[in-house]
C-alpha cells in the first residue's frame, strides 16, 4: 500500500517514517483492499504529550480517520493504528453484510 508520510514543522528520520510503513502495511492483513494512506505527524508545544500522529486511510467507498497524542511518534502511530484496525473490522463487516 501507498503511504504518505508528512512532518508538520519538522523533518522525520527515516527509522520513523519505516515504522510508520511497516504499522500500515501490516493493516493490509486484517483488509487487502486498501487503496492508500496519509499520515500527518506534528509537534505541538503543549504538555508532554506533544506528538500527533493523525492517519487517513482509504478503501473503496469510504476513508477511515484515526489521531492519537503520545510522548512518543511511535506510541502515537501504534495507537492510531489499533483505532484504524478495530475500523477495518468493523467496515468489514459492513462490506460482507452488504451495507456499503
Amino acid at each position: 500500500m501507498k503511504v504518505q508520510v508528512h512532518s508538520i514543522h519538522f523533518d522525520a528520520d527515516s527509522k520513523l517514517i519505516n515504522f510508520i510503513q511497516k504499522k500500515l502495511d501490516k493493516l493490509d492483513t486484517f483488509y487487502n483492499r486498501l487503496v492508500d494512506g496519509e499520515v500527518f505527524l506534528r509537534l505541538n508545544n503543549e504538555g508532554i504529550e506533544n506528538k500527533t500522529v493523525e492517519i487517513k486511510l482509504r478503501v473503496p467507498g469510504s476513508m477511515l480517520f484515526a489521531i492519537e497524542k503520545a510522548r512518543s511518534f511511535e506510541a502515537a502511530t501504534d495507537m492510531a493504528t489499533d483505532a484504524i484496525r478495530m475500523q477495518l473490522e468493523k467496515f468489514k463487516t459492513k462490506v460482507k453484510n452488504g451495507r456499503v
